[in-house]
């Protein structure tokens, strides 16, 4: 049996009407089934035919960390879910191949860990974790394992610094140093989320959380110093003293599945020099009086940021132009809009 409470349950969400039904939180998915925790206990359910055959696109049916409202089968311990209950925040990505599709990740997140190891350091990937989490509605808190093995770990800190203006910032030892930072964020209510590449510790974070070995974990190669990678499926855990977190499987490549405005809020520094350019449709390459080609040359901005966020900024606006008018005639638009920028 679960409190609501205990599942992430406050007054900000949708409370539900119909007195045959029940409320409980989805806690796995696998196959058309999902494991809901709710005060009756835990029943793998299904969907309704109805409900099924209603839904119009992937983000209609129900993820980790949804609320639903299902009917339980007595003596069974299964259920039939019939609605899932309005989300204040949805973490998505672009699921793989060239297919529109997106793939959801978490639902009613407050917090966001974004898991990076100081060993494996790539600034690049962690500015698209920001837009992804900023498009999701959810908090951002970087956590910066494996410390053990860098010697430079305050220049990294300084670096993400600079690229995620505002966000915390956590360095630890998976292994050995106290989970209390972390904690503090997850009071009872809150519900987190950690997403990261493979092999940067987010198991044995869980573990180390929860207090029990309930994630598996696998050691560090000697080779290449990397993690190996071992969590496949998303899955939602209770805290021992309180609060939520759903752990999700590494990312190799993450596909943005978010518009424009997303990617501006990572890069609120490049959007303030861009208003100090001498020409208001500025496109910062000839241009004389170019507010971010003068800060590239003063080293106020690097070159590797100023072209991730132009790379961010075609890939967010394709995505944009192709969910309203369909990929060819994106592609075209996209390709006329370079030509232009060009002459």
């Amino acid at each position: 049996m679960y409190e609501l409470e205990k599942l992430g349950y406050h007054s900000i969400f949708e409370k539900p009407t119909h007195s045959n039904y029940r409320m409980g939180r989805v806690a796995t998915h696998s196959n058309g089934i999902y494991k809901i925790l709710s005060p009756q206990g835990e029943f793998h359910s299904q969907c309704s035919g109805k409900f099924y055959h209603q839904v119009e696109e992937s983000r209609d049916l129900p993820c980790v960390g949804d609320w639903v409202l299902f009917e339980p089968l007595l003596n069974e311990g299964k259920g039939i879910i019939h609605k899932v209950l309005q989300r204040h925040s949805l973490l998505s990505r672009h699921g793989a191949g060239e297919k529109k599709a997106e793939q959801l990740m978490a639902a009613n997140v407050d917090i966001v860990f974004l898991v990076n190891g100081l060993n494996e350091f790539n600034l690049r990937r962690m500015e698209r974790y920001l837009v992804q989490v900023y498009e999701s509605g959810a908090t951002p808190i970087f956590i910066l394992t494996k410390r053990d093995l860098c010697e430079d770990v305050e220049a990294k800190v300084k670096a993400v610094e600079e690229i995620a203006w505002g966000v915390p910032i956590l360095v630890i030892d998976t292994r050995n140093d106290s989970m209390e930072p972390i904690k503090g964020y997850l009071s009872p209510g809150k519900t987190g989320a950690l997403i990261g590449s493979s092999g940067v510790g987010k198991s044995t974070l869980i573990n180390r959380l929860i207090g029990e070995d309930i994630q598996k974990t696998q050691g560090i190669r000697e080779v290449d110093a990397k993690g190996r990678h071992t969590t496949t499926h998303r899955e939602l855990f209770l805290l021992p003293d309180g609060g939520v977190l759903i752990d999700t499987p590494g990312m190799r490549e993450l596909q943005l599945w978010s518009g424009e405005e997303s990617a501006n809020e990572t890069f609120q520094d490049i959007l303030t020099l861009s208003q100090n350019c001498k020409f208001r449709d500025c496109h910062h390459e000839q241009e004389p009086g170019c507010a971010i080609k003068q800060a590239i040359e003063n080293r106020q901005l690097t070159k590797e940021r100023y072209n991730s966020y132009q790379k961010l900024q075609r890939e967010t606006k394709f995505l944009d132009l192709k969910d309203k008018y369909g990929t060819h005639h994106a592609t075209r638009i996209q390709v006329k809009d370079i030509r232009k920028k060009k002459k």
